[in-house]
């Protein structure tokens, strides 16, 4: 075994308790007649309703980057309140290095890592349950590797599950499917070279039977579909718009967004200075809108009308784009733009009509989704690479000091209820295991199942 489980199982913990045996629906339609919108109430049961992964009260299932649910677990009650060294489960060492999220199917939990020098890049599956690591799967050993930021790994897209298939993206180096049963590599593809000029940020998304990669490189930008039977090409698309004269303006690492708009699923893929809505069966482009931006990492938010991104790098704005468009929409679909304190690398989190962002640097905003118009700021503090989570009213944020700030939105102005310290640099953005977080620090996997309240705030 590589790893190193530094605490049995729950050992000690006091679990929060999670209330009343009420159904999510029902505890959604009971909190909403009291004290919410009629509008925000049905947006509320169709959220729910479109998203799988919560049962009896706990996600049984996170299979890929943010969930199913672009981090919003609805009325879930996580843990508030935790330390390095009370209220975890468990926290397992893991071996290497990695920015990717886990994922995983309610047994085993899934990520991928690397060696420090990039030449050995693998897959890692934990048991849910203990935190004890099943498998080490060696994917690529590439004999030259580029040279990543400071602020990347050469494992930092998160990997997919689908029935019983585990894809991982290492960008350049290459894409692999892995029976999550056996833990053997089934095929590999590193057909599609990318010249990434800081290392791979894309993760993977599935649809049906594709799994989907975005390539936006110096040299050539495209979206790719993989047929999961086997990693044959199922379609290829180059970006349409056109790119500005220099190659380090053409670079994105954004995931992409599979929504549906009456009936239609749409991937919806920000890229360097354009954002592309794609059939994501075909790699038929449906629209596009044209900005200035690069190195764009967000991943989008939508609602049933709209989509919410960033435009990237240097002065990122947050747009909303109706879905309903057909080619270029920049002058027809766009319903706001916002260029207040836009982040570089979180994703965008929406809360019925509250769409949130947090730049790098800890400024967070609230913006109407509907007007655009701001509704607050509040320094949270920090700097942050990960993408923040709700659940139950609150939301959770992730910095890279190693500290997770739960915050109250609600209210006249927004208040910091806990600050969590796990001692270790968060880059990963965090999951959910049935009602318990799953944090990847910069060393160590933690599975956190919470205490007692005891406020630690200064």
């Amino acid at each position: 075994m590589v790893g190193i489980v530094e605490s049995p199982v729950r050992q000690a913990c006091g679990a929060i308790s999670p209330g009343p045996s009420r159904s999510p629906l029902s505890l959604i339609l009971y909190n909403s007649m009291k004290t919410l919108s009629m509008k925000t109430l049905i947006t509320s049961v169709l959220s729910l309703l479109l998203t799988p992964l919560l049962a009896h009260g706990q996600v049984e299932s996170w299979n890929q980057f943010r969930g199913n649910s672009a981090g919003n677990v609805g009325v879930l009650s996580l843990p508030t309140h935790w330390s390095k060294t009370e209220g975890l489960a468990w926290a397992t060492k893991i071996p290497g290095l990695g920015h990717s999220s886990p994922v995983h199917d309610g047994e085993t939990i899934w990520l991928t890592t690397s060696t420090i020098d990039g030449k050995r890049l693998s897959a890692v599956a934990v048991a849910a349950s203990t935190g004890e690591i099943l498998h080490d799967v060696t994917v690529f050993t590439p004999a030259h590797v580029e040279e990543i930021h400071h602020d990347n790994s050469y494992a930092s897209p998160t990997p997919v599950l689908s029935s019983g298939k585990l894809l991982v993206h290492f960008g350049t180096y290459g894409t692999a499917c892995i029976n999550t049963a056996t833990a053997d590599v089934l095929w590999r593809n590193n057909d599609f070279e990318v010249e990434h000029q800081g290392g791979p940020g894309s993760s993977p998304v599935v649809f049906e039977n594709l799994v989907i990669l975005t390539l936006d490189g110096a040299n050539l930008q495209r979206v790719v579909a993989l047929n999961i039977s086997d990693g044959s090409v199922a379609w290829e698309r180059k970006r349409s718009a056109p790119f500005r004269p220099n190659p380090i303006t053409h670079r994105a690492f954004t995931t992409p967004l599979i929504t549906t708009h009456k009936g239609q699923a749409q991937l919806i893929s920000p890229a360097a200075d354009q954002c592309h809505a794609y059939d994501p069966a075909s790699g038929e482009e449906r629209w596009h809108v044209q900005y200035v931006g690069f190195s764009t990492v967000p991943c989008p938010v939508a609602n049933a009308s709209r989509v919410f991104f960033c435009t990237g790098f240097f002065k990122p704005e947050c747009w909303a784009v109706n879905l309903n468009g057909t080619g270029n929409v920049t002058d027809s679909h766009v319903a706001w733009k916002f260029k207040g304190q836009v982040p570089d690398t979180p994703s965008p989190l929406l809360v019925d009509d509250d769409l949130y962002i947090i730049t790098n640097q800890g400024i967070l905003t609230c913006i109407d989704a509907e007007t655009g118009d701001r509704k607050w700021v509040f320094r949270v503090g920090g700097n942050y690479s990960a993408s923040p989570m709700f659940a139950n009213g609150l939301l959770y944020f992730c910095n890279e000091e190693g500290m997770v700030k739960v915050l109250d939105p609600r209210g006249e102005k927004p208040v910091i209820l806990q600050i969590n310290e796990l001692a270790e640099r968060l880059m990963a953005s965090p999951a959910v295991v049935d009602s318990d977080l799953l944090i990847r620090g910069e060393s160590t996997l933690f599975r956190i199942s919470g205490t007692q309240p005891e406020s630690n705030l200064p």
